[in-house]
């Protein structure tokens, strides 16, 4: 009794505290220094409707709810929107919470104020559960609700602000799947806005909720160091401020700490540790007009030295939201680096509040382009793009490429969108629509053209994925994928290729040996083979073969494991070799020392971890480094496909032209080069390396005999 006691105390001062700061007095008196008296008392008629449909809810923090619906309007108040936005604001829960209806609020406070209200409502109802789940049914109609009505999303914004600074009352798992949501789809769209006071907040308390841990480690980082960089930054700020007066001009000039996610996030994404992030701080130029930006730039540069390939200057080029400034970084005491933005005051009311600042121009009645951005063109730009129903995934893919600048939307022939990285290609595009899709894939269409594998693709763009039956996953894809799902997928199948392919040739390796003592696995009982395994600790058969073929195991000494009551049979014809067809993939490999080619006499050296290494038949380096055991004698097949590794070495006159001349030749012979070595000094006569690829021995000869016709070639013979 004394615990409830003792909470509902604690409630009632929460709850007390609340009215003081948002209660509708608290409002009015905000409301009064920019709104007429009669739009004040239509703010005091909204709230007192919704006093009376919300009595008796209440929040999980304790106090009544409708402190909620009045601190979102306040938050909009800050923004100095207009009344109409405002009464949403404090209803805008009522049609979803309550027993009140569309036609109800719209009798009592007009149509747009229900319309407002019913467009926050069906956002309501569209739940972001992760990236994935963020359908294009959910943004139709987030952006039908832009399309009516900008305003909904501003509301939208401010409601999730409030919820965002209330967090408290949530069990972790809520808090981290509303902050995550916050970070992959409000922060965006307010960043999209052009709303950055939003979007910051948004930002630092996502990352607080979502990542605790990490946003406390950086939190006591960054106050670890700000003691010599606040006091720089005050240096900064009177040294601009003395120099700026100093030109007869007026500025003021304000210090700032960027948020903590920003700084989080490049280190993500740059790889950087927190004492490498310099710009932690940065200073602001406010100013009156834009021929004074341009002054207070130079006045800037003539204090402290500018990096230039980190000055942007969005007057001249202002970003699609409206945003204009000047931004310049500059080196100061102890080489560190600092940001200094210039803009006007009315730029700078703009970067805050972004399209928001539409409606705080409408109320001084200064409507009319911004900067560069014309709210009411954009809107009637987006309505334009709704009218037609059937290209809605279109329209839904133009809102997130604008709201997502790091992410491609693409579609799929049936009109399905796949959200991507940016940068990924069609594979990555592939792997996401089904894994079988991406093992199978060969080519791709964009927007109906042919295009090669790794290209990048673009938002928009419709994507055919075209598959083979026998088509398999390329090891050179993983240097240009983009998704992880892509990654994996491939990692995996050519790991389970080279299972299979171990397997297979681990099982021919083991039949030869066996039939070089005239046995075979099909004249041995189950027994001598389970035997067999026992003695070896394998558990089966193919897993035997994967150990052979990868090389762990000797298929000479594992035949013997399985003579028991079998003797070996004196053959009087030497063993068969082995053929090598040049397809076995992973699990054959053709060594470097001696670089075979089809027509050699070859032989093969088992070698742990890397399978079977094909030799040339008298190479120096596998007699010194192989037993008699570990040999497989080899032959190639009569059928064999693919390019192979030669080392040539040529020796010619050091003449003007000469590497050209090589080149010309190779290209005739349809030979391709993989690499050269030139000598770095050349006397008379230079040695030159080249490795090239070629079919087969009667091509290497080819090949060496158009060379051996150049004038100023001595020698060529293959290493």
């Amino acid at each position: 009794m004394e615990f409830t006691g003792l909470t509902r105390i604690q409630k009632k001062i929460r709850t007390s505290r609340i009215s003081r700061e948002y209660g509708i007095n608290a409002l009015a008196e905000r409301l009064e220094s920019y709104l007429p008296a009669a739009a004040i008392q239509q703010v005091r008629a909204a709230y007192e409707y919704g006093e009376r449909q919300h009595r008796g809810q209440f929040r999980k923090t304790g106090e009544p709810y409708i402190y909620h619906p009045l601190a979102v309007a306040r938050i909009l108040a800050d923004m100095r929107l207009d009344a109409t936005t405002l009464m949403a604001a404090i209803l805008h829960d009522v049609i979803e919470d309550t027993t009140s209806a569309h036609a109800e609020v719209a009798q009592q406070f007009g149509q747009e104020v229900a319309d407002l209200v019913e467009g926050v409502s069906k956002l309501d109802k569209a739940q972001f559960h992760s990236r994935e789940a963020a359908t294009a049914e959910s943004f139709r109609k987030l952006m039908l609700a832009m399309t009516h009505d900008i305003r909904v999303i501003l509301v939208k914004l401010a409601d999730r602000l409030h919820n965002m600074r209330t967090l408290e009352g949530m069990v972790p798992s809520k808090r981290a799947k509303i902050a995550r949501e916050t970070l992959e789809i409000y922060a965006p769209i307010a960043r999209r806005l052009g709303i950055n006071s939003m979007r910051n907040e948004l930002e630092e308390l996502g990352f607080a909720n979502l990542y605790p841990r990490r946003y406390e480690v950086l939190q006591r980082a960054s106050r670890s160091i700000t003691g010599d960089r606040r006091t720089l930054l005050r240096e900064i700020e009177e040294t601009l401020s003395r120099g700026i007066a100093a030109e007869g001009l007026n500025a003021v000039v304000k210090g700032r700490r960027k948020n903590l996610y920003s700084i989080y996030r490049k280190m993500r994404e740059k790889h950087r540790r927190f004492l490498d992030v310099f710009d932690l701080y940065g200073v602001r130029v406010i100013v009156d007009t834009v021929d004074q930006c341009y002054r207070v730039l130079g006045i800037v540069h003539h204090k402290y030295r500018p990096i230039s390939e980190q000055f942007n200057d969005f007057i001249a080029n202002p970003k699609l939201n409206g945003y204009q400034s000047l931004h310049t970084t500059v080196l100061a005491r102890g080489g560190i680096k600092f940001e200094v933005q210039v803009r006007t005051r009315e730029m700078d009311q703009i970067a805050e509040s972004g399209i928001a600042a539409h409606w705080q121009y409408k109320l001084g009645e200064r409507a009319g382009k911004l900067g560069n951005l014309d709210a009411e063109e954009w809107l009637g730009h987006l309505a334009e793009m709704h009218e037609d129903e059937r290209d809605s995934l279109t329209f839904v893919d133009n809102l997130r490429m604008d709201l997502f600048p790091d992410e491609v939307y693409l579609f799929t022939p049936k009109g399905k969108i796949i959200q991507l990285p940016k940068g990924s290609t069609s594979v990555d595009f592939a792997y996401a629509v089904h894994t079988e899709l991406g093992n199978c894939c060969v080519a791709a269409r964009v927007d109906g053209h042919l295009a090669p594998l790794n290209n990048q693709l673009v938002s928009g763009q419709t994507v055919e994925i075209i598959t083979a039956k026998h088509a398999r996953p390329n090891a050179a894809w993983l240097h240009f994928l983009k998704t992880a799902k892509a990654r994996s997928g491939v990692r995996n199948y050519l790991k389970n290729q080279r299972g299979d392919k171990a397997r297979q040739l681990g099982q021919r390796l083991l039949e030869k040996s066996l039939a070089d003592m005239g046995l075979s696995l099909r004249r041995l009982s189950r027994v001598d083979i389970d035997n067999g395994l026992a003695e070896m600790g394998e558990r089966s058969l193919p897993t035997l073969y994967s150990a052979i073929g990868l090389g762990r195991r000797l298929a000479p000494l594992v035949a013997r494991h399985f003579l028991a009551g079998h003797k070996p049979v004196a053959l009087d014809k030497r063993p068969t070799p082995l053929a090598v067809e040049g397809t076995e993939g992973l699990v054959i490999e053709f060594a470097k020392c001696c670089h075979p080619v089809p027509g050699d006499a070859i032989h093969g050296q088992a070698s742990v971890g890397r399978g079977l290494v094909v030799h040339r038949t008298g190479c120096a380096y596998s007699s010194r480094k192989g037993a008699s055991s570990d040999r497989v004698e080899l032959t190639w097949a009569d059928k064999v496909s693919g390019e192979y590794d030669v080392d040539i070495r040529v020796t010619a006159s050091n003449k003007r032209g000469l590497l050209a001349n090589l080149a010309a030749r190779f290209a005739d012979a349809d030979c391709g080069i993989e690499n050269v070595h030139f000598p770095e000094r050349g006397g008379a006569l230079v040695t030159i390396r080249f490795l090239i690829s070629v079919r087969d021995r009667r091509h290497l000869a080819n090949v060496i005999r158009r060379i051996r016709r150049i004038p100023e070639v001595e020698k060529v013979e293959r290493s």
